[in-house]
């Protein structure tokens, strides 16, 4: 199972185990092939207490200026405006003590007035993370590492357009699972 259309059916939930027997026979990339691009995000839902936060939350993506210099978090204001977020401003710490919050009825994806209003305090202009080759699960592929969080995200090629990534984070004791698409 490694297709653009399997991933697709992951997309809609999985286990932590399925989503790891896919992403473990996919493809390495190379962090250079990631490069000069700005990559739309999406979630795979596997019953981690993390899932819908990002999509709630008006998470964009992430964007590869080079090696040296990475966007972590795009998020989207709902008016068209893509902007960077410090990650240190994102209190991954209370991720595994939120399960739940998403399928609260009163949650619906952050209010494009309310992130317009947020902005000025969390965008940012500096690049947050590097991208490296690492060696994950068996496999040298690309890994984005957060400049100032224990965070690194692995991922593998489900085809040249699109990536399935896996959040490392200290400490939680499941991995995230995520998708990237090329814009």
């Amino acid at each position: 199972m490694t297709s653009t259309s399997d991933l697709h059916a992951l997309e809609q939930g999985t286990t932590t185990q399925e989503a790891l027997v896919f992403f473990d026979n996919l493809e390495p990339v190379r962090s250079e092939e990631l490069v000069g691009q700005r990559w739309h995000g999406g979630e795979v839902p596997t019953g981690h207490s993390m899932d819908g936060i990002l999509t709630v939350s008006g998470w964009y993506g992430k964007q590869f200026d080079d090696v040296d210099h990475v966007h972590p978090l795009l998020f989207s204001d709902g008016g068209g405006d893509i902007f960077a977020v410090d990650p240190m401003l994102a209190p991954m710490g209370l991720a595994g003590r939120i399960s739940g919050l998403t399928e609260s009825p009163m949650v619906k994806r952050t209010s494009p007035t309310a992130l317009s209003a947020l902005k000025p305090l969390i965008r940012t202009n500096k690049h947050r993370a590097r991208l490296r080759n690492i060696e994950f699960r068996g496999a040298v592929s690309a890994a984005m590492v957060y400049d100032h969080k224990a965070i690194i995200d692995h991922f593998r090629k489900v085809d040249d357009d699109t990536l399935l990534g896996i959040m490392d984070l200290r400490d939680m004791d499941q991995p995230y699972f995520f998708t990237l698409r090329r814009d």
